[in-house]
């Protein structure tokens, strides 16, 4: 199944989100293993970088990220994020809004979201230019 931050549906001519419930962890809930899970893929690192750049409550639409992969598998990277508790996602209208769990994260594992942000700036930056990505349904 496909995460839904690129998944939009009709309903009656509307457009519309799939009926699915967004599950988030609770804070006591998160799991070392299943965060660093989370945080071992580098197109993931690359998202907790960007969002930590977005600030303190900073949200970034799924649409404003700029990653060398498809479509539905951007969409599988921010639903391993969320189910594991490092992103924080809502829905506004057909756009799905994502936000990092820092204060969380950090009462429950100090330091590991630093070196996160810090190793996915270094991949993202580390990636060729837009134009030299190989079409992956990104129009």
């Amino acid at each position: 199944m496909f995460g839904k931050c690129e998944h939009v549906g009709m309903l009656r001519g509307v457009a519309s989100r799939t009926a699915t419930e967004l599950v988030h962890p609770d804070r006591d809930e998160l799991e070392f293993t299943r965060v660093l899970a989370a945080l071992s893929d580098p197109v993931r690192l690359a998202i907790v970088a960007r969002l930590a750049g977005a600030g303190p409550g900073g949200e970034l639409a799924c649409t404003t990220f700029a990653l060398p992969v498809s479509k539905s598998t951007q969409s599988g990277h921010f639903r391993i994020l969320r189910e594991a508790g490092v992103i924080r996602q809502r829905d506004e209208g057909t756009r799905r809004l994502n936000s990092l769990r820092r204060d969380d994260l950090d009462a429950r594992f100090a330091g590991l979201l630093d070196l996160a942000i810090a190793h996915g700036r270094d991949v993202a930056d580390s990636w060729p230019p837009r134009s030299q990505w190989p079409s992956l349904g990104h129009e």
